[in-house]
Formats: structure tokens, C-alpha cells, sequence
């Protein structure tokens, strides 16, 4: 089966189960961003890194966490 045959099949389904399908690939979709956030962040992923220099950052004075909100003006 082609994805022209599986749009079709989709587009011929009752809108119940289009919008079960629909959650079903979000949460494919969220399980795999998940895991490459985790993997990614984890010992030795391509954004640790980025983390130790935004931690650097907030250390040094030159950034603030965002948990303190906006700087007041």
C-alpha cells in the first residue's frame, strides 16, 4: 500500500475514527521526540554542550533562568 492508497482510505473513514488516527500519530510523534530530547540531552548527547554554555551563562551573570521571569525595566 502506497501513501496516496492510505490518504484515501483515511479520507474514508468516519471522522471518529479520523481524529483517533490523528491522536494515535501525535502521540507516535511525542514518544519519539521524547526520546531524542532524552538521548540528546543525556551523557555525551548533541545538546549537552549547548547546556553546559547556557549554564556558563547563568553562572557568569550574562543570562538569566527563565524561571525568573522577564528583566524588570
Amino acid at each position: 500500500m502506497d501513501l496516496a492508497e492510505i490518504q484515501h482510505a483515511i479520507e474514508g473513514l468516519p471522522e471518529d475514527q479520523q481524529t483517533a488516527l490523528a491522536a494515535w500519530i501525535a502521540e507516535r510523534e511525542w514518544a519519539v521526540w521524547g526520546a531524542q530530547i532524552a538521548s540528546d540531552f543525556s551523557t555525551g548527547g548533541a545538546g549537552m554542550d549547548w547546556l553546559d554554555d547556557v549554564k556558563a551563562q547563568v553562572r557568569a551573570g550574562k543570562s538569566r533562568p527563565l524561571s525568573e521571569g522577564p528583566p524588570r525595566r
